[in-house]
């Protein structure tokens, strides 16, 4: 019987795949909004500060639950495209290895390094306090938000992608009430906020467990669950561009908070609110993340077979209707974020005057190049889903790493504070300029691999 990733038409594999991925993907942006929301409007704008401040630890625990899940579920379809079973499940075992000692490894480091880390990540003497209750309970959820994030990916792959949308928005719509009953009905705070983040994570969790005993390409065994090297490399090797792309992520975070602090200071901001605008704009953007990277999570799987069963044809097709999903969703959002700015950030809480107008310029400057920025992760995604680590991670790299973190130091230099806001539009605008020069060169080899290995599409 024929795998249906190399039969079904490739437009509807897209939307199969890519609504319970944008869906997974759009299950941290809620939890983080869900949060943002209730805290601005019960605990205020240092409260947004708070967990603005705290979230670089979140972002790396979401690079490694995206390493994982991405190299996983990568050499998973490789394998299985190969025909190559045992090796498939292998790759899922030592991937579920590698979820639970990362998970354990991150809380403790959380829990230990607290405070440390929070001054590192920004922290005022005015946010600290509210930030090491959040983080000091969220901490605990940990191992159970990666174990979930990183093993939605596999269960995608296993030809699920419906159970791997529930997995994960089970816990966010829970996530809802739960901040409603500890917050306005307990008042227990921010303290509430993140205790209810981690009671839904675990209900995540809980479900991700139970699909184990039915995984359709037959179920890792005790043997595949033992790390060993060749695997764990090779999960690394294809999860590494995602891995890093989220770490740059955490570094721009951290120097965005600082740099933010520093030079909000010396204008007629102060260090405190452009903290709190831009923990309330990060989490706005996540929700374009979520289709960006749903998008192409779900032509993940279309790409990865594909190409292993050598029909580039198909693999073209995947990549180009992928990338219209993505422009088209980008538009949407850029132009609500370009026409409705002040109500969304209002959304999150109340500030006042100054607090509104400089959220509204950050908002309409930072992201103006949205509209089109998502071609980047795309085809970052689909070189490491052909198993090209190398081009991969260097297009991961490019837009927070080699653009918009030297920006965020040179710009506030000769601009002060206005400088961090016109960083984001010229990195996303250098970075799919490289990106597209990469995919157009790509596009012409596969063209003359499919001309010597001519497949029905």
């Amino acid at each position: 019987m024929d795998n249906p990733l190399g039969t079904v038409p490739v437009r509807r594999l897209i939307i199969q795949f890519s609504i319970p991925a944008i869906a997974n993907t759009l299950v941290n942006a809620v939890y983080n909004i869900t949060d943002q929301i209730f805290i601005g409007h019960t605990v205020g704008m240092l409260g947004n500060a708070a967990t603005n401040i705290a979230f670089p630890i979140t972002t790396l625990l979401s690079a490694c639950a995206l390493m994982i899940g991405m190299g996983s579920s990568t050499n998973f379809g490789l394998s299985l495209g190969a025909k190559k079973k045992d090796d498939a499940l292998r790759y899922v075992g030592n991937g579920i290895s590698l979820m639970i000692i990362l998970g354990l490894i991150f809380a403790a480091l959380a829990l230990i390094f607290l405070k440390p880390l929070l001054i590192l990540f920004g922290a005022t003497e005015q946010i600290l306090p509210l930030a090491s209750t959040y983080l000091g309970i969220t901490a605990f959820g940990m191992p159970f938000l990666l174990f979930a994030t990183a093993f939605s990916s596999i269960i995608r792959a296993d030809g699920s992608p419906t159970f791997a949308m529930i997995t994960l928005s089970a816990g966010a719509i829970l996530n809802i009430p739960l901040n409603a009953l500890f917050m306005l009905v307990l008042g227990w705070g921010i303290a509430g906020s993140a205790l209810a983040t981690v009671i839904a994570q675990i209900v995540s969790f809980i479900l991700t467990i139970v699909y184990l005993r039915k995984f359709k390409a037959g179920r890792p065994t005790k043997d595949d669950l033992v790390p060993r090297l060749p695997y764990i490399k090779g999960i690394v090797t294809l999860g590494a561009a995602g891995f890093l792309n989220h770490f740059i992520m955490m570094l721009v975070q951290i120097t965005m908070n600082n740099t933010l602090a520093h030079y909000g200071a010396l204008s007629q901001y102060g260090s405190e609110l452009p903290l709190a605008v831009v923990g309330v704009i990060s989490k706005v953007n996540f929700i374009v993340l979520a289709f960006v990277i749903g998008i192409a999570q779900g032509a993940q799987p279309i790409i990865s077979f594909n190409y292993g069963a050598k029909n580039y044809a198909r693999v073209r097709e995947a990549y180009l209707k992928a990338a219209m999903g993505i422009v088209g969703a980008s538009v949407l959002f850029f132009l609500c974020f370009q026409l409705f700015p002040r109500q969304i950030v209002g959304i999150f809480g109340n500030g006042s005057e100054t607090y509104l107008i400089f959220a509204t310029q950050y908002m309409r400057i930072f992201m103006v190049m949205m509209f089109i920025s998502g071609i980047q992760p795309l085809t970052s995604n689909f070189f490491v889903a052909t198993g090209k680590a190398k081009q991969g991670i260097f297009l991961a790299l490019t837009r927070q790493g080699l653009f918009l973190l030297p920006l965020l130091l040179i710009l506030p230099l000769l601009f002060g504070i206005e400088g961090v806001i016109f960083a984001g539009p010229i990195a996303d605008s250098l970075a799919v300029i490289v990106s597209i020069l990469f995919m157009t060169r790509e596009m012409k080899a596969m063209k003359r691999l499919n001309a010597k290995n001519p497949m029905e599409v």
